[in-house]
């Protein structure tokens, strides 16, 4: 080797150094850290603050049904006007709102869900009006012996009962038994149940008792009246258990 290879100026050992990684396909220089292409000089661009969303307006808390308890009919005749007046217990549905009928002290008070839908000037004016007649002349009652009641005021298609609970429309039902003063009373649809305070949880009672205001009233519960207009078995269940309960049965 003479000395003239082996002191090769700085250029050509670079360039040398060069087309042995070109070789190698190597064109680039790699690093393993990330390094920024801007400008570390350069003021970061704040970024627009985001448009305020406006929260939604607190809804207003629900009034109770009823208003204040204290201010409530206490003779059954002006709760009849009051039912049928009072703004708060206008639920919005498009049939009229009907008053109870009967006499105070009845032997008997039917409680259904609601009117029909085919009444307009009274309580009860169709097919499952029709029906209780029926069970009540079976039953050896007179008219008069027997007081109708609807739990709503006016037919109303797939009403909220939970939320009617919440509202107080069961304080009401029982103030209207109180001020009705029944003997026994019938309870015609198991969705009534709650309001009178019974557990949902807990299976239909067919047989017990309601107390209001220090008395007892004897309750006998079954199913709502267009159930019991489609079933013979059911309605031949409420006779059967209404013998039981009025002890008519017994031999």
């Amino acid at each position: 080797m003479n000395q003239a290879s082996s002191t090769s100026p700085l250029a050509e050992q670079i360039a040398a150094a060069q087309a042995w990684w070109r070789e190698a396909g190597v064109d680039f220089i790699f690093h393993d850290e990330p390094q920024s292409w801007l400008s570390e000089d350069r003021a970061p661009t704040p970024s627009a603050p985001s448009p305020a969303i406006p929260k939604a307006a607190a809804e207003p808390a629900q009034a109770r049904i009823g208003g204040d308890p204290s201010d409530w009919p206490q003779d059954l005749a002006t709760f009849r006007r009051w039912w049928v007046e009072h703004p708060s217990l206008d639920i919005g549905a498009a049939s009229p709102r009907l008053a109870p009928r009967g006499e105070a002290g009845a032997s008997l008070m039917v409680l259904v869900p609601m009117p029909e839908a085919v009444d307009r000037d009274g309580l009860l004016s169709g097919v499952e009006g029709e029906l209780l007649a029926s069970l009540a002349t079976a039953m050896g009652l007179a008219a008069d012996a027997v007081y109708l009641a609807a739990t709503l005021p006016r037919h109303t298609p797939l009403p909220d009962w939970e939320r009617l609970r919440a509202d107080g429309m069961g304080e009401i039902l029982l103030h209207h038994i109180r001020l009705a003063d029944p003997g026994r009373l019938l309870v015609l649809g198991t969705r009534i149940l709650p309001l009178l305070g019974h557990d949902p949880a807990q299976a239909a009672p067919g047989i017990s008792e309601l107390a209001i205001q220090g008395r007892k009233v004897p309750v006998l519960t079954s199913y709502a009246p267009e159930r019991l207009l489609g079933n013979a078995r059911q309605r031949a269940g409420l006779w059967r258990t209404w013998l039981d309960w009025t002890d008519e049965g017994s031999a």
